[in-house]
């Protein structure tokens, strides 16, 4: 008890111990130069030093007297590409004083970050957490190492580093962030509360839900005649959009979609959204599958929609890398005539940057769209928009507005064409 109130009244006079201790050092340094002209001022120096080496030698006892930093880091094992994830670095202090100390965490290289440091002060016993936040760009294994903290002695004259042992490796997953963020609007009517009003339909699909009772705009033609002649009043058939509908995701993993923007690449971003598109049609009880491809048909997997679907797809889509080669499309229309008999819908993931490319893979784009309903999702490139809509100034940029201007041109006719065969460009 006695050494804790010592150390306590030390704890509270550090300031001044230190600046004492820095002022001998540098007044016996003074007295070692003044004594090559007064030989009476070394012997003062002399104590001057031994004082100062004593304050260093009770900061350093204080400080390296046991262990007193322990902590760990916590994160979920799976993040989301794209998102925002959050890491929290939890710290304690067993020391008998207040301590300050920088923390430096070991981030995984994907990051490429060179001067994250963190400040942290913590009393007698106590704890701190330092929160942050990384944004992943890449899917993949993300391996996290040591975090190291850097303690200073109650006189500031000693740091001390702790090395706390908590490696750690995290799985980047696609964006299900995002996918849990739209799954809440595909259930029942939600999305009417963003604006999206629903339209009616013509006609009707055959798959029975209900038999109600008549009301003024029901189609006379679903009159149930038999049930009519039990109640006695006018009763219909009601009819709900079909269900359990077949629907593919095709996503292209050949050389074009590697290009990057913003960040990610747009392979990463037809993934993230496959993921989201994929799950609302589970939500729908629809059945939901994937097929990757690019010089040959890397994954299938068949539409289904039993519980493991999407966590399946999820795995799928975890590892999907591209080769850098073109894609074959005759290839990719083989598998998909051979393993889907349904007609099902495909929406297929891809980019042309010009007429000629898609000319290219035409002829197998439509032998898709005759057996199956084919969307084609394209991409936009929007720093090409904003050179359009900017003023031009000088002559390069005319010409620099003209070319931009020239490349959304063809990114308009790319999508007429394909509307032109019967095949729908979003």
């Amino acid at each position: 008890m006695n050494f804790r109130r010592l150390i306590y009244a030390f704890n509270n006079t550090s300031f001044f111990l230190s600046r004492m201790v820095y002022i001998a050092g540098y007044t016996a340094a003074a007295l070692f130069v003044l004594s090559y002209f007064l030989p009476a001022l070394f012997s003062l120096g002399l104590a001057v030093l031994v004082l100062a080496g004593a304050g260093i030698a009770i900061d350093t006892l204080l400080l390296y007297q046991k262990r007193g930093i322990s902590g760990s880091r916590h994160t979920v094992e799976r993040w989301s590409n794209g998102d925002e994830n959050k890491v929290v670095i939890g710290l304690q202090n067993t020391y008998h004083f207040a301590i300050d100390c920088f923390v430096i965490d070991e981030l995984p290289f994907q990051f490429q970050e060179r001067n994250w440091r963190r400040k942290a002060r913590m009393e007698a016993g106590g704890t701190t957490e330092i929160e942050y936040l990384l944004k992943p760009l890449e899917r993949g294994e993300y391996h996290f190492g040591f975090v190291n903290v850097f303690v200073h002695s109650p006189l500031n004259l000693v740091r001390r580093r702790y090395r706390v042992a908590a490696e750690q490796i995290v799985k980047v997953y696609p964006s299900f962030i995002q996918m849990r963020r739209y799954e809440l609007l595909g259930i029942g009517s939600r999305t009417e509360q963003m604006g999206v009003k629903r339209m009616r339909r013509l006609g009707h699909s055959m798959e029975f839900e209900q038999i109600k009772e008549y009301v003024s705009g029901d189609d006379y033609r679903t009159i149930n005649w038999k049930a009519t002649a039990r109640r006695g009043d006018l009763m219909v058939n009601n009819y709900t959009d079909e269900r359990s509908q077949q629907i593919y995701c095709l996503i292209n993993k050949g050389r074009v979609m590697k290009m990057p923007f913003e960040g990610l690449t747009l392979l990463d971003y037809s993934i993230n959204t496959a993921l989201v598109l994929l799950n609302t049609a589970l939500q729908k009880q629809d059945k939901a599958g994937l097929i990757t491809f690019a010089e040959n048909l890397d994954t299938f997997i068949p539409a289904d929609k039993k519980p493991g679907q999407l966590n399946q797809v999820l795995e799928a889509l975890y590892r999907q890398e591209t080769a850098f080669l073109e894609p074959d499309f005759e290839k990719l229309f083989s598998a998909v005539r051979n393993r889907i008999t349904q007609r099902s819908l495909l929406l297929l993931f891809t980019n042309f940057e010009s007429l000629e490319s898609l000319e290219r893979e035409l002829p197998s784009l439509k032998r898709l769209a005759h057996y199956h309903l084919l969307v084609v999702v394209l991409f936009e490139n929007t720093e090409l928009k904003q050179l359009t809509e900017a003023k031009a100034h000088t002559t390069e940029d005319i010409y620099m507005k003209t070319i931009a201007e020239k490349y959304r041109h063809e990114k308009f006719l790319i999508a007429r064409e394909l509307q032109k065969h019967g095949i729908l460009a979003v």
